[in-house]
């Protein structure tokens, strides 16, 4: 199995050997035909995520301009994801581990496709058809969600690529270039998860009482669920396009990325 996890060890409880011990059973369950796939995502390198906007708030016209100029620029091979939790640094620490190398929405993974899924992730895509989520969509795999809520699943975002117009907005990011660092600015779909929980909710008690896609069960002290990417970017799809109730333009405020 190819297998997209959001986890919160937390969820789990107490754990001999930690992290290190749940990712060795995670790879022991898939198989070493298997390929564990995490969001490593770096929220703060941006001027429009809202861990920018709470960072610089009531900073000064001069503070704002030195806070810019001393963000981290990202470097795939050293900068550590932001809030994707203690499982997912595991894996992205993983010797043999590869990493996608967008500046904003990465993805680490381990396995025999890490390499196939990790590569070639635009600039100009950060969950799109040429980012990760296209590749795990094409490969058949499945979401795990450990200890979190459907308000974490990155597959929705996927969802949002394919409706027919999706909004879009100007995203800024720092990167370290073989020149130094420098700021890349693109054009791209305007990402919104506010909305996830009540989506994953609705796709739930919705899903068929036989032969259902969804397998909800308790993992330590953890509700979790799995269930196959496909079925979650199609069905998301459609509740995307019927369902979505809020205007197109959307706030930068509603931005993760």
């Amino acid at each position: 199995m190819t297998l997209l996890l959001h986890a919160s060890l937390r969820s789990v409880g107490p754990v001999r050997g930690g992290g290190t011990e749940v990712l060795r059973a995670l790879r022991d369950a898939i198989g070493p035909e298997g390929t564990l796939v995490v969001p490593t995502f770096t929220e703060g390198n941006s001027l429009t995520s809202r861990t920018y906007l709470r960072m610089t708030r009531d900073l000064t016209r001069h503070q704002l301009l030195s806070y810019r100029e001393h963000m981290e620029a990202f470097s795939a091979a050293s900068t550590p994801s932001q809030g994707m939790g203690r499982l997912a640094e595991e894996v992205r620490v993983t010797p043999g581990a590869m990493r996608s190398t967008h500046p904003q929405a990465s993805f680490a993974a381990v396995g025999p496709d890490a390499a196939r899924i990790t590569g070639g992730h635009a600039l100009d895509c950060l969950l799109g058809e040429r980012s990760p989520l296209a590749r795990l969509y094409e490969r058949r795999a499945h979401v795990l969600l450990l200890g979190v809520g459907y308000e974490t699943c990155s597959a929705f975002h996927l969802a949002e690529y394919r409706q027919p117009r999706p909004p879009l907005q100007r995203y800024d990011c720092r990167m370290l270039t073989e020149c130094g660092p420098r700021w890349a600015g693109y054009i791209d779909v305007a990402l919104d998860d506010s909305d996830f929980g009540t989506l994953g909710h609705d796709l739930e008690i919705s899903a068929p009482a036989t032969n259902a896609p969804l397998t909800r069960a308790r993992v330590g002290s953890a509700d979790s669920r799995l269930f196959p990417v496909r079925w979650a970017v199609d069905e998301a799809a459609d509740w995307i396009a019927t369902s979505r109730t809020r205007p197109g333009n959307l706030p930068a405020e509603a931005d993760r990325a």
